[in-house]
């Protein structure tokens, strides 16, 4: 396990922690395809400000789970709701949460693709203890990394820390 500023995959150095991070060396034609499937997956969150799609992919390719951010099944979803972000952040289930929840078994040794960032630092928590060994995302844009930098910056030191790949796949992002 690497603690210094390098990408621990392809020992490319890492900007600020996290911004930055590129996997070149690891990063494929399948990386970016699950990477759009998660972009396609997020559209379907009724979130107007942060649509997040993830999708969780086995060893071999085969598409485990999707999922995007949402409320609870059978609870009501309105605008007005989405409108107030402080009821809104009490009650949304992050797409990362709900493709770890849907999965049909056991996540252990897959990928986590997610669209339009890394994961939250809880969901990488989650992630990390469903037994996922790698992680892909697009690149934070300046404005993401400025309003969720912290909290993305502690989900790749607690990747790191339990030896989870991460993949930032630079110019992929929106």
């Amino acid at each position: 396990m690497s603690h210094v500023n390098v990408c621990g995959a392809c020992g490319e150095p890492i900007c600020g922690g996290w911004h930055g991070a590129i996997c070149k060396a690891r990063a494929t034609d399948w990386d970016s395809r699950f990477l759009a499937l998660a972009q396609h997956v997020a559209q379907w969150s009724k979130d107007p400000s942060t649509k997040v799609g993830a999708v969780i992919v086995d060893p071999y390719r085969r598409v485990m789970s999707l999922g995007y951010n949402g409320f609870a099944c059978g609870v009501t979803d309105s605008p007005e709701r989405y409108a107030n972000r402080e009821e809104k952040l009490r009650m949304i289930v992050h797409g990362e949460s709900n493709a770890l929840l849907f999965a049909r078994g056991s996540v252990e040794a897959c990928t986590l693709y997610t669209w339009p960032m890394l994961s939250c630092a809880q969901c990488a928590a989650m992630a990390i203890n469903a037994g996922i060994v790698r992680v892909v995302a697009p690149d934070a844009t300046s404005a993401q990394a400025a309003r969720w930098g912290d909290d993305m910056a502690a989900s790749f030191r607690m990747l790191d820390e339990a030896d989870v790949e991460v993949c930032i796949i630079r110019g992929a992002g929106v």
